[in-house]
């Protein structure tokens, strides 16, 4: 699809959460090569500043994470919308992006700047007084769970992750970089999100009995990927044994969670993207998470993608320790997900609608 312009129109992605930046990257390539500037800002929260290095995208970064309290939550919202409107209305974009960011919703609509919200998970907290012009989710979310009118519900074939998964290429020397041998049983592990509105203690009592039962496997390597340093120092804190013996490894920089993943047996995660992640790439992946399940877990789990745990009973005799053989590259194939969301946010920009592409995308 060839659009014909003479002003380039700039597009705003904000992003505020570790996932999503190898998410917009690849959209952010396809963006650019249509022609269309992209103007970056971030939260800095997790791992964000240091996977924007990684991924070598530049960045603007703007803002905090207010921690777990309710009240400070709702706070910084406002206060980093405002910042944000303040940093990009000499800007002028035509169009404001993101895949859940509150706070630029906030100062797009202070600056009357049209909005698409992504999201995957239709129990998020989506239902504030200011709702994006569109939002956009995977063809598995029922219309009837999100609060906007049907025509401005824009669908995408597959799930989140086949966006960058399908560019994927496995880097071997990340199990010598770890310390890990090739006889090892290797597990990705990922806490879960302690902080976010929608946790449940339940999902760390699972985490922890998880965690315990791989530890009394002999040839098992937990490698934990904590979502910030306090995280890191809780893991710490539990399990200082299995620390010092390297049967728990929690690594000292950031690694291509991807990578890590193909390089595992099994992940075992209390986040919907590592999970999703794992699934997309064939890894064996067993959820903790013990909040509202979402359709495209749910979709995951009736395919054999996913194991959901519902009780610590459930580790033992649900999760299967078997060496999995690794192929040369992944087998997910799933280019029309990352075509799709671009064609639609191009159609969006330059005309105001998401036009017969999206039509014939519902239609198919």
């Amino acid at each position: 699809m060839t659009y014909k312009r003479s002003i380039p129109k700039k597009i705003w992605i904000d992003i505020d959460n570790t996932p999503h930046v190898p998410f917009f990257a690849p959209i952010v390539e396809g963006l650019t090569q249509r022609g269309f500037p992209v103007l970056l800002t971030a939260r800095d929260a997790y791992q964000v500043k240091e996977l924007f290095q990684l991924f070598k995208l530049p960045c603007r970064t703007i803002g905090h994470h207010y921690g777990k309290n309710k009240v400070l939550k709702v706070v910084g919202t406002v206060i980093r919308g405002s910042r944000l409107a303040a940093a990009v209305a000499l800007s002028r974009p035509a169009l404001a992006l993101s895949h859940g960011s509150r706070s630029q919703l906030l100062a797009a609509s202070f600056l009357r700047i049209p909005s698409i919200m992504i999201g995957d998970y239709e129990f998020s907290n989506w239902r504030s007084g200011v709702r994006p012009s569109w939002i956009m989710v995977p063809s598995v979310i029922p219309e009837t769970s999100i609060p906007l009118n049907r025509e401005r519900i824009l669908k995408y074939p597959g799930i989140k992750e086949d966006v960058y998964v399908p560019g994927f290429r496995p880097d071997p020397r990340l199990r010598g970089q770890l310390g890990l041998k090739e006889e090892d049983f290797v597990v990705t592990a990922r806490p879960p999100a302690n902080e976010a509105h929608y946790h449940n203690p339940e999902s760390d009592v699972l985490f922890h009995a998880a965690i315990d039962y791989l530890a009394s496997k002999a040839s098992a390597r937990i490698v934990v990927l904590p979502r910030n340093k306090r995280q890191a120092i809780a893991v710490r804190e539990c399990w200082p044994q299995l620390l010092d013996s390297g049967k728990l490894i929690i690594p000292e920089h950031v690694v291509d969670g991807l990578n890590m993943l193909w390089s595992s047996d099994l992940a075992i995660s209390g986040g919907g993207t590592m999970n999703r992640e794992a699934a997309a790439l064939g890894v064996p992946v067993y959820s903790v998470f013990r909040g509202k399940i979402g359709a495209v877990d749910q979709y995951l789990a009736r395919k054999g993608r996913l194991v959901l745990l519902e009780k610590a009973e459930d580790v033992p005799e649900k999760v299967i320790l078997s060496k999995r053989p690794r192929p040369s590259s992944p087998a997910n194939r799933h280019i029309e997900t990352l075509e799709t969301i671009v064609e639609n946010i191009v159609s969006i920009t330059e005309t105001g609608s998401p036009g017969h592409f999206q039509t014939e995308r519902l239609a198919s």
